[in-house]
């Protein structure tokens, strides 16, 4: 990201519900450096971090925590910090040659074009939930629908629980397809604070329908094709 991810999400609160819940919002552990000078600080360390940083997933709280460079490497191991913790993998992958159809879409009953998809460890649950105006909100999801879908498309299973979401983009009806990407966590969250920060009035407004249409923009340009993953 060309900017701290906590410039976006600081203000957007983590759901209200603990049934479902997503991860909230990246959480630093305050440092009197890093505060003096406006930046993030890591929530093990308390050691500053620039602006493009990694973070890592507190598996039992459901939340996100900013890391300078040696605490995610730490947390890149899955059996660090006892399996608590787990560091958000940096790969953007698409699926171009099995998009999701108008069926699948329409079989989601997902209310609007933009949303995405993760599933928890502890219960193996798939979640989903969509940027709005009062953050990342969750949607009722067909989970017999879900499982139907994700057993035809590899990109879906290819997910890592709590760290990495599936970003869907509905895109315009003439499309005839929705577009599909395997993304970071944390990058969803990005999208989310962006939606909060920049919507106005019913429809979202120009400036919001922009960074949304830059931040596809760059999905798709970071994505891999699937079939090269090792």
């Amino acid at each position: 990201m060309s900017a701290g991810l906590r410039r976006f999400v600081a203000a957007v609160p983590p759901p209200s519900s603990p049934e479902g819940q997503a991860p909230a919002a990246p959480r630093g552990v305050p440092a009197a450096s890093a505060q003096a000078a406006g930046e993030d600080s890591c929530g093990f360390c308390a050691a500053g971090v620039p602006a493009a940083h990694g973070h890592v997933a507190d598996i039992e709280a459901s939340s996100l925590m900013c890391a300078c460079r040696a605490c995610y490497l730490l947390f890149t191991h899955s059996q660090a910090g006892r399996g608590r913790y787990r560091s958000v993998p940096d790969r953007y992958l698409s699926d171009p040659g099995r998009p999701l159809s108008v069926a699948d879409w329409d079989a989601l009953e997902i209310p609007v074009g933009l949303a995405f998809f993760f599933r928890r460890s502890a219960d193996g649950a798939a979640a989903a939930f969509y940027p709005s105006p009062a953050g990342a909100t969750q949607c009722r999801l067909d989970l017999t629908a879900w499982d139907r879908i994700a057993a035809s498309h590899p990109l879906i299973g290819a997910a890592a629980p709590d760290v990495e979401a599936i970003l869907v983009s509905r895109g315009p009806l003439d499309r005839g397809a929705a577009e599909c990407f395997l993304v970071p966590v944390d990058t969803c969250y990005e999208l989310a604070g962006r939606v909060r920060l920049l919507w106005r009035g019913f429809d979202g407004g120009a400036q919001a329908r922009r960074s949304i249409a830059e931040f596809l923009d760059g999905v798709r340009a970071r994505a891999r094709d699937l079939s090269q993953e090792p």
